[in-house]
């Protein structure tokens, strides 16, 4: 049996502090749960973790910071688990707030590595009391009590609009802490959507796999608008909750058709595409991770019609062309910048 994370080493050491309903937010591993008690209540944001957090009989698992199983002032004790993007912390923070009860006690457990540092900064902006328990594991412990809860949790006060041209095509879009690219038109997404427009997809359905806020579906669907073109169906699927609550939002705002959905990968999903593009993600907080790729890659043959097209664009250093060609069929590169390719294949 794997060791667990050294976040949640450390929070066991310190399981003492943990009365009353306990409320775990950010669980990356959900074998800390039996360690911790028979019950409570878990939140993650990533639905691969979620769904099997929600395995784990007598506590109540919930997705993201939208899920209608968080309630306020229902936790005596509400561990943050450290975010990998630092500007997701005040968005947990504020969620643990809101959570609390008078008096309940807030834990926050993190990695030196991951910046529980300057996290602390953070937390002592929201709660200056605060003081360090521990120190284990490369990990810090710290506590505060909660005199004074939240009353308020809206989570459309943390969405953000950016206004976004590519080649002649406006669109806005949702950002919230954590969402990849927030406020920016990242560099690979641009040039996959260049490659859109010079080598047009032939398909009036697509998927967007790890679909981020949903740039890709409005911008190649305003795009076809303006070109005259019937614009495209683009389904949208992300592993974030913030991901899909902001994808579904620049739908909206932007007039955009497809059906966005949470999912840990395609293993989950049914269904066939005449054509799937995608710019998947290859970070796991610091690390180079491209295990969510390499499985996508494994799995998008038997998600696409047969003669369908994979458009793919990733850092060029990264192995993928050898593996779109052994799953899916002979592939070609559209566009090559320094960093960035894109690949195209069609279903074998």
């Amino acid at each position: 049996m794997s060791s667990l994370p050294n976040s949640h080493e450390a929070l066991l050491r310190n399981s003492d502090l943990l009365g009353g309903t306990v409320g775990l937010l950010g669980v990356t591993d959900p074998a800390i749960l039996p360690l911790v008690g028979d019950s409570g209540l878990v939140m993650s944001e990533h639905a691969g973790v979620y769904s099997a957090l929600s395995q784990v009989p007598g506590w109540q698992a919930c997705f993201g910071y939208d899920d209608p199983g968080l309630q306020t002032a229902t936790l005596d004790t509400v561990v943050v688990f450290l975010p990998k993007a630092r500007a997701e912390l005040d968005l947990r923070l504020a969620l643990a707030l809101w959570l609390a009860r008078v008096g309940a006690r807030l834990i926050l457990v993190g990695e030196k590595k991951e910046g529980i540092a300057g996290a602390v900064k953070q937390l002592k902006a929201w709660l200056p009391d605060a003081g360090k328990v521990d120190s284990a594991r490369h990990c810090q412990v710290w506590s505060a009590e909660v005199a004074e809860p939240s009353r308020e949790f809206t989570l459309a006060d943390w969405i953000t609009w950016t206004p976004i041209e590519h080649a002649g095509v406006n669109i806005d879009v949702a950002g919230m802490p954590g969402v990849f690219s927030l406020g920016e038109l990242d560099e690979g997404t641009a040039l996959l959507l260049d490659s859109l427009a010079s080598e047009p997809v032939s398909a009036g359905r697509l998927l967007d796999f790890a679909c981020g806020a949903g740039v890709i579906g409005s911008w190649l669907q305003r795009w076809q608008q303006q070109s005259d073109q019937a614009a495209a169906r683009v389904d949208g699927l992300d592993v974030q909750s913030q991901a899909v609550i902001c994808a579904r939002a620049t739908y909206e705002r932007n007039g955009s058709v497809g059906d966005i959905r949470a999912s840990d990968g395609l293993s989950g999903v049914e269904g066939k595409w005449p054509a799937i593009v995608t710019n998947p993600p290859f970070h796991t907080g610091v690390r180079t991770d491209t295990s969510m790729t390499e499985r996508f890659l494994r799995e998008v043959a038997s998600h696409l019609e047969s003669g369908g097209e994979l458009r793919l664009v990733a850092n060029s250093f990264l192995p993928y062309e050898d593996q779109i060609r052994r799953h899916v069929g002979t592939v070609e590169r559209l566009e090559q910048t320094r960093r960035f390719t894109v690949y195209r294949a069609f279903r074998r």
